[in-house]
């Protein structure tokens, strides 16, 4: 049978026994597990792996994924991990919780949801210094006070994200600082929180060696079960496939070029002004895929090819085999980037794999 190219292969059972293991590893230490499926743009058949491996929710951040999943037939707790004030009344009436920072969207929400008859669960996300989105800890018990005024609003859970856009490192010390927060909140408010959300991916070497995770009930994790590897210095987790995801694209040219381009160089398709080392006549393969499908720097190809450099169609590679023909396939494995654009291009295939009775969607 010939497959299209460029397609990705996704290995369903992977998935699942990363889930798994990863769902076993936390529970544990009494922590669930939310399901991320945003780098696959909420495939249904990947989530459904996830829940098979024992999620307790799915969390994504674009309501579009998380309509495609429930009108694929899921039925489980859904989480938005990103809360547009823009489309409040969609949330309202799709998804189960949402993470939130800001009080005009949650006014906007209780509203929606005053309107639907419905009490709308929010999880409140503190600023532990990663600098993406959270209440700074000195505006934090005014906004919790003015959000449990919301008529119908509750709040389900406290939640901290690190390691996203500062770097900063989940650590005994701020995962301590969470849990005492939560203290300090449940005794000032006399209110109970149900879920303490205390980070993602990132967090696994602290919950390996951790004796005591305190509060902490909750982890987010999409890169260490879709990709095997915890987000720190991006190391694979023992245990773990690696795998799961595999990029198949084709060979559409291959030649013996020169090395250096000749003619007067200017800039390129994308406005840089690229610099080339003569290294004589080497064998050049094209294959079809470009930057409009990938991030090319994201992609590992075999060590007998080196990225020389793309276009938006077209990636082209130093090859050390002289076999390699027009019509072959050429082989990839990702990183986070590389999944993200990849599961997001509408060029590229999703070919399922291993589904162990899944049904593939």
């Amino acid at each position: 049978m010939n497959l299209f190219m460029p397609r990705i292969e996704i290995s369903l059972s992977q998935i699942q026994e990363n889930t798994q293991f990863l769902a076993d590893f936390h529970m544990g230490k009494g922590v669930s597990l939310m399901g991320v499926t945003k780098a696959v743009l909420g495939e249904p058949s990947v989530a459904k792996a996830m829940i098979q491996g024992g999620v307790k929710f799915i969390a994504d951040s674009r309501i579009e994924n998380i309509l495609r999943m429930k009108n694929a037939g899921i039925s489980i707790p859904f989480v938005l991990l990103r809360t547009p004030l823009s489309q409040a009344e969609s949330i309202v009436e799709n998804v189960d919780i949402s993470l939130n920072t800001e009080m005009e969207t949650l006014k906007k929400l209780s509203y929606h949801a005053k309107t639907q008859n419905k009490t709308h669960q929010v999880i409140i996300m503190v600023e532990l210094g990663d600098l993406r989105e959270g209440v700074l800890l000195s505006d934090l018990p005014q906004f919790i006070r003015e959000t449990l005024s919301l008529s119908h609003i509750t709040i389900t859970g406290i939640g901290c994200n690190l390691a996203c856009y500062g770097g900063i490192i989940p650590d005994d010390k701020n995962m301590q600082e969470l849990s005492e927060l939560v203290d300090s909140l449940e005794r000032e408010f006399q209110m109970n929180l149900e879920i303490i959300s205390g980070g993602n991916s990132a967090n696994y070497e602290w919950f390996k060696s951790c004796q005591n995770v305190g509060r902490i009930n909750n982890i987010r994790l999409g890169e260490s079960i879709l990709l095997g590897c915890e987000t720190v210095s991006r190391k694979a987790i023992p245990g773990l496939h690696t795998g799961a995801f595999q990029l198949v694209a084709e060979v559409i040219e291959s030649k013996k070029k020169p090395s250096l381009p000749f003619g007067e160089i200017g800039q390129d398709a994308f406005g840089n002004t690229p610099s080339f080392q003569d290294i004589g006549i080497h064998r050049r393969i094209i294959i079809a895929l470009g930057k409009q499908d990938a991030t090319p720097t994201s992609l590992h190809f075999d060590n007998k090819l080196k990225l020389l450099g793309s276009s938006s169609d077209h990636i082209i590679m130093d090859s050390k085999c002289d076999s390699i023909k027009v019509g072959d396939e050429v082989r990839a494995s990702l990183d986070y980037g590389g999944l993200l654009s990849t599961m997001t291009s509408p060029f590229i295939r999703k070919h399922f794999t291993n589904c162990n009775g899944y049904a593939a969607i």
